[in-house]
């Protein structure tokens, strides 16, 4: 509560009561095709966790898309320093060998919230934080400023530190996306320079595009098979709490994969199916093992057909980051 009263003092007597938990909720990206002509910038699009940086006159306070506190999970943090009143938007990454991101080595890192534990990592899976906005400064709030007022700004911080920077934006779509594939990345964000920064919604002025088409999707059950996981039963969430099946994926779970899974899936066994009732196929329900729908994971797959069932899936990984409340699918992807 002290830390509450103190940035009220900041930043108004409002500061709280948008979301609980955090300063405010991001601004998302809305999926599409690469946009091209005037009035747009390039960045790429880095494999990580949102994270809100937040300054009240020491070292930030770190929050998560939902709003959960995370400042003890990155400890290299402590050293970047900015008035009170300041906060930065961007994305944690841990980069690899060949400096790309890499979302398995940074899943060891955000939930951790024993500070002993996250030094021990901070020495061997280091993070860096991608700043990608500026949203107030010194008390000053900039998220009424067009996009590209507040990159000038954020680039005159000269925020280059051991573990943050502010990576660079580009004119050139098509280069861009071409830079990206090169050094494959995820993919590109294209954003409109002459809007505001608009929290908690999804924005057609952010344009994300990802090289392979996924999606995050609920576990509602598995099946064994040849090996001991044989397959994910996925959907997405629907009417009256009850799951909207999407299929069965038994693609690109690897030995390790497969043991991670079941250790996460066995405690959430239950007793139903959570899908909506004759949802499932006879043939994908027999042998079912049901599962509380509380886990998320990244799938890849060609496209839906016309019931919403995913074509040619493959299991990419777990979302420990993200909730089944999280999960939307895109509108144009089915057919």
């Amino acid at each position: 509560m002290a830390l509450v009263r103190r940035l009220r003092k900041v930043f108004g007597p409002a500061y709280g009561d948008r979301v609980p938990g955090a300063p405010l909720s991001p601004m998302l990206a809305s999926t599409g095709p690469l946009p091209a002509g005037p009035g747009w910038s390039y960045e790429f699009k880095w494999d990580g966790v949102r994270v809100l940086a937040l300054f009240d006159g020491g070292a930030p306070h770190l929050y998560a898309r939902s709003g959960a506190v995370v400042t003890l999970a990155y400890p290299e943090l402590t050293g970047l320093r900015l008035p009170a009143g300041t906060l930065l938007d961007g994305e944690m990454v841990v980069l690899d060998a060949h400096g790309r991101p890499s979302f398995t080595a940074l899943a060891e890192r955000m939930h951790v919230r024993e500070p002993l534990r996250a030094a021990r990592l901070a020495g061997t899976l280091p993070v860096t934080y991608m700043i990608f906005d500026l949203l107030r400064f010194g008390g000053e709030d900039l998220m009424h400023l067009p996009y590209a007022v507040r990159r000038e700004r954020l680039e005159e911080l000269d925020l280059a530190g051991p573990h943050w920077m502010v990576p660079p934006v580009f004119a050139d779509g098509a280069a861009t996306a071409a830079a990206a594939r090169e050094n494959r990345l995820e993919g590109v964000v294209a954003k409109r320079v002459d809007t505001p920064y608009l929290p908690g919604l999804r924005s057609p002025d952010w344009i994300k595009v990802k090289f392979d088409r996924t999606g995050d999707y609920v576990i509602g059950g598995w099946r064994a098979g040849a090996r001991r996981l044989g397959g994910l039963l996925v959907g997405m969430p629907g009417p009256a709490g009850r799951l909207l099946f999407r299929g069965r994926v038994g693609g690109g779970i690897s030995g390790a994969s497969e043991q991670e899974l079941l250790d996460v899936l066995r405690p959430l066994a239950a007793p139903a199916s959570p899908f909506a009732d004759g949802a499932v196929p006879r043939e994908d329900a027999r042998g079912a093992h049901w599962v509380r729908p509380e886990l998320v994971v990244e799938i890849r797959y060609g496209n839906r057909t016309p019931d919403g069932r995913l074509r040619f899936p493959r299991f990419l990984r777990l979302r420990p980051d993200k909730t089944p409340e999280e999960c939307v699918e895109d509108d144009d992807d089915a057919g």
